[in-house]
C-alpha cells in the first residue's frame, strides 16, 4: 500500500488545497518499508497534489480538511481518502498502518489549535 499524507510541519495539514509538503510511504501489513519520502510541492495546488497522487500509484490519502469536488474524484480514482484527522503525521502513519485510522480522528499528540 502507498500511503500520501499531506503535512505541514509535524501535524497532517489543515487544508488539503493549501498543503505544500507531503509524505509518500510504501507499506506492507503492519510495517512501513524503507523510509518515508518527503516531497515538496512549487505551490499550494489541488489540481497539481492530485495529479501526483495518480503519478505515484497511491491508495490512501490522510488529509484534514478538503473540498467535496476533490474527495469524490479521488475516490472516483479509487483512492480511499482518510480525511479530518488532526494531530501528528507520524501518528497518523503509526494508525493507518496498524488498522485503526478512521476519518475524524483526533490523534493523541493533537495540540490545541491544531485542525480545520
Amino acid at each position: 500500500m502507498r500511503i500520501l499524507i499531506t503535512i505541514q510541519k509535524n501535524s497532517v495539514a489543515p487544508r488539503f488545497d493549501l498543503t505544500t509538503e507531503v509524505l509518500i510511504a510504501l507499506c506492507e501489513g503492519q510495517k512501513v518499508l524503507g523510509k518515508p519520502r518527503t516531497v515538496l510541492m512549487t505551490r499550494p495546488s489541488s489540481e497539481e497534489l492530485c495529479a501526483l497522487i495518480i503519478k505515484e500509484n497511491i491508495n490512501t490519502v490522510i488529509c484534514n480538511g478538503i473540498e467535496e469536488s476533490h474527495l469524490q474524484y479521488l475516490a472516483w480514482k479509487k483512492m480511499r481518502v482518510i480525511d479530518s484527522v488532526v494531530g501528528p503525521y507520524s501518528e497518523a502513519l503509526k494508525a493507518v498502518t496498524g488498522g485503526f485510522l478512521r476519518s475524524g480522528t483526533v490523534l493523541p499528540g493533537a495540540k490545541q489549535g491544531d485542525g480545520k
